[in-house]
């Protein structure tokens, strides 16, 4: 992998040299006399450069003349393709690091994939025979071009052949010393293994490379629909035929497509004679220095952390109706979206005046997003912030519940921080940068925890049972932690307010504040999640956009510490071994679209799928399938997916205090809506302002994951047949606080003293099913919390807990324990510029 790291990085950067040195518009040391180029001030139009009738003559006559009179200009062609690095320049990364991260995930998941191809000699040459024709057909097309242009006396005919062959030729010439240098194995070679310096010729490919520079070519002197899509069609039939034809990978035939498109791109607009015809071809560095990408819909911005003051704040100033788009079932929300939001509460400014608690909230938000409200009037985005530090502690009296998959957890949605019985401590720090469109969150923590007693036998018969584990589950205690975790932490780049960010990232899909039933930050982020997120709301057009306000958030990301995979379903064998995690790990992909259908209603649909891992591959086909929401293929399962609608509403009449929101939860079902009966539910309202008690908050909650018609189910929420270790990252459960085969409901209060600070009350309470537990168990919990920040940016936070547990398997008799938690931070508010 490290081979294919490298690989990666040397072909990027040629790539983005080849842009750059053939934007560079107006240097004449290496072009004919004859050239014409393409406007510095307006990019998508040619400008004459004042060229003589006999430059004019002489531009035509260019592809007119002998092959050897072009030799020279081959020689400079390749001297510009090998030297091309040396003018890379800082803005290119806005386009390039895209551009290599999916490079870098096909290169990751070549081996998997091309594993997953059929075999079949028969099959294997008819694809074959595809990307030979393909290629042939494009080249034909060319040189027919060419030969005919003469008895036709049509110039834009030769020129159109001549720059395809010289494009195809570099692009050849260049493909070759690659391949051979890279000397990467092809798919059918060694157990596909793909490996680089080790006597193949898969990387680049030739074919593809050469198919997108012709392909390109005619495209560009013929813009018209048809032409495109006969070329492009035969170039994208190439690409496909050589990586089903077990050829090349996938990442060989991109990378190289790529190559080919660039070649032919320099020498297009070195070469063509604008007059005769043809269309302009912006290069990706004109398109990223526009000035449309220095606005803020292209400004790279952080996530505001999920346990931030701020959510809380910005949802009693939504639920008051002041944030009338703001998406409250997709968070977190980036520091530019609160900033957009706050400035529509600026549009109501004379209606904030007459609330102080309202007045508080907006000065308060508005104090911490100021900078980046700067950027949104075209304020250089080149920032740096030591974002947090902290350090809490939290002290266990009593035997605490740590496993909501089974039983329960005594402490809820804390990124899976490990906790036990005793001391247990974490001391974190996040900081962040931005530069332009770019942006980096690092988030880490050291985290301690005391350890705990092993399991008995009768508990882990009955996870073995309800899970469809192996027998004999080794009873092992639980050791104490001491270990650097990062918790967030990514890199990501805002294109038209699309954000694609890469790293550990944290998600909560939903509206309630408790509960989250499909993903919330219960458990540890993700491994290499890639997101794309689409950061504020856009609107579709023509009659759809009654849909209102539309947000969209899509990820991928890889699961940790999974043991056991059924492959065969119900009635097979796990595959796996306690405590070793499965290799390659499985991954968990889904997607949340949110319609704000009114400023006091918002709908939302969500689904999740969990596929990969030893013998399920992680390819094209299980990601389109599980898309799809097809989760089996000739009666063999092909992932786990669950499904989520959900909505939010502020009773118009009552805007001012009130907002109902609930949630529906199924299995392998398309919607909830459809099989009501056989999903979970919960709901929930919110009293942002009690009455005549306006500093005052109230929220209730309740929901169940036992279907009401569904007796088959028995615990089947969070688990499946295949993916036997059930919807947990790390051990921990994902989502929903309720749990598994439970009801539960709570309740909470909140007294704002100010904006910044608060103090609470909150009750819950929870209840097994019997029928998934032998014997059932309820847990109760009562606890008081603060959190105050001031002016100066220090932060305190405690909880004081109580709980009452009784599950007969667990304990013979009822157990309760305290929890109590202090946790001091600090929120500078400078920034480095």
């Amino acid at each position: 992998m490290k081979s294919a790291t490298g690989c990666l990085f040397s072909m990027a950067l040629m790539i983005a040299s080849l842009n750059c040195a053939y934007s560079q518009v107006g240097e004449p040391r290496d072009l004919p006399a004859n050239q014409t180029i393409m406007s510095a001030a307006s990019p998508h139009e040619y400008e004459s450069v004042n060229l003589s009738a006999t430059d004019l003559a002489a531009s035509r006559e260019y592809s007119t003349r002998f092959p050897f009179e072009h030799f020279g200009d081959f020689v400079r062609d390749q001297r510009e393709i090998w030297s091309s690095p040396a003018r890379l320049r800082f803005s290119d990364s806005t386009w390039l690091i895209p551009a290599a991260g999916i490079s870098a995930a096909l290169f990751a998941t070549d081996r998997q994939y091309s594993a997953s191809l059929p075999q079949n000699p028969a099959t294997l040459g008819h694809y074959r025979t595809v990307s030979n024709f393909g290629t042939a057909s494009l080249v034909g097309a060319a040189a027919g071009l060419y030969l005919f242009s003469y008895p036709a006396h049509n110039e834009h005919w030769r020129e159109t052949g001549f720059l395809a062959g010289e494009a195809a030729l570099n692009t050849l010439v260049t493909v070759e010393a690659l391949k051979y240098s890279f000397r990467r194995e092809r798919p059918y070679q060694d157990a596909g293994g793909g490996h680089f310096f080790s006597g193949g010729t898969s990387f680049p490919s030739e074919h593809a490379a050469v198919a997108w520079s012709v392909a390109s070519v005619i495209t560009h002197e013929y813009p018209a629909t048809l032409p495109k899509l006969f070329a492009y069609g035969l170039a994208s039939a190439v690409s496909y035929s050589r990586v089903r034809g077990r050829e090349h990978f996938p990442s060989d035939v991109l990378v190289d497509s790529a190559l080919g498109y660039m070649i032919a791109q320099s020498i297009f607009r070195r070469r063509h004679d604008v007059e005769i015809g043809g269309g302009p071809w912006e290069t990706p560095h004109e398109f990223v220095s526009e000035p449309v990408m220095k606005t803020p819909a292209y400004m790279g911005s952080p996530y505001v952390p999920l346990d931030s003051w701020v959510y809380p704040a910005m949802e009693r100033l939504a639920a008051l109706g002041y944030l009338k788009t703001a998406s409250m079932g997709i968070r977190p929300w980036t520091r530019s979206e609160c900033a957009r939001l706050l400035g529509e509460a600026a549009e109501l400014s004379p209606n904030l005046d007459g609330s102080p608690e309202v007045q508080d909230l907006f000065n308060s938000l508005s104090r911490e997003f100021a900078a980046d409200s700067e950027l949104m009037s075209g304020e250089q985005n080149m920032h740096a912030q030591i974002e947090s530090l902290y350090q809490r502690s939290v002290g266990i009296a009593g035997t605490p519940l740590t496993d909501a998959l089974h039983f329960g957890q005594t402490i809820l949605n804390d990124y899976g921080r490990p906790y036990q019985r005793g001391f247990n401590t974490v001391d974190g720090a996040s900081a962040w940068a931005t530069a332009g469109p770019f942006v980096i969150y690092v988030r880490g923590e050291y985290q301690h925890s005391p350890s705990g007693p092993a399991p008995s036998q009768p508990i882990l018969n009955f996870i073995g049972y309800v899970d469809g584990l192996p027998p004999n589950a080794p009873s092992i205690p639980v050791a104490s932690i001491s270990r650097f975790r990062p918790l967030d932490a990514y890199v990501g780049i805002n294109l038209g307010n699309w954000q694609l960010s890469f790293g550990r990232q944290s998600l909560w899909w939903g509206a309630a504040d408790s509960s989250s039933m499909l993903y919330s930050n219960n458990a540890e982020p993700l491994n290499k999640m890639f997101r794309f997120n689409r950061v504020s709301p856009f609107r579709f057009p023509w009659i759809l956009r009654g849909l209102g306000d539309v947000r969209l958030d899509l990820f991928i990301g890889q699961l940790s510490r999974q043991e056991f995979i059924n492959n065969n379903g119900l009635g097979g064998i796990p595959v796996g071994q306690y405590g070793v995690s499965l290799h390659p790990q499985p991954f968990l992909s889904g997607g949340k679209i949110s319609f704000n259908l009114s400023p006091n209603l918002e709908f939302n649909f969500s689904k999740t799928t969990l596929y990969g891992g030893p013998g399920n591959p992680l390819t094209p086909k299980t990601f389109f399938m599980s898309t799809l929401d097809l989760h089996t293929s000739a009666n063999e399962p092909l992932g786990d997916g669950r499904s989520v609608v959900d909505f939010s509403y502020r009773i118009p009449r009552l805007r001012n205090w009130l907002t109902l929101y609930g949630e529906g939860f199924s299995e392998d079902e398309v919607i909830p809506l459809n099989t009501a009966e056989k999903s979970a539910w919960q709901g929930g309202l919110y009293l942002a302002r009690v009455p005549r008690l306006p500093r005052l908050d109230l929220r209730v909650e309740g929901g169940f994951t036992v279907p009401v018609d569904f007796s088959t189910c028995n615990g089947c929420f969070y688990h499946n047949f295949q993916y036997v270790n059930g919807y947990t990252n790390n051990g921990q459960l994902i989502a929903s606080g309720i749990g598994r085969a439970a009801q539960g409901e709570g309740a909470s209060a909140n007294y704002w003293l100010s904006a910044t600070k608060k103090i609470g009350i909150t009750m819950r309470h929870r209840k097994i099913d019997q029928q998934f537990l032998p014997q059932g168990g309820s847990q109760t919990d009562m606890s008081m919390n603060s959190d105050l920040l001031t002016a100066s940016g220090f932060r305190f936070t405690s909880t004081l807990q109580y709980e009452r547990w009784f599950i007969p398997l667990v304990a013979a008799a009822p157990q309760s324990n305290i929890t109590a938690s202090f946790q001091f931070s600090f929120w500078p508010h400078v920034r480095a510029h």
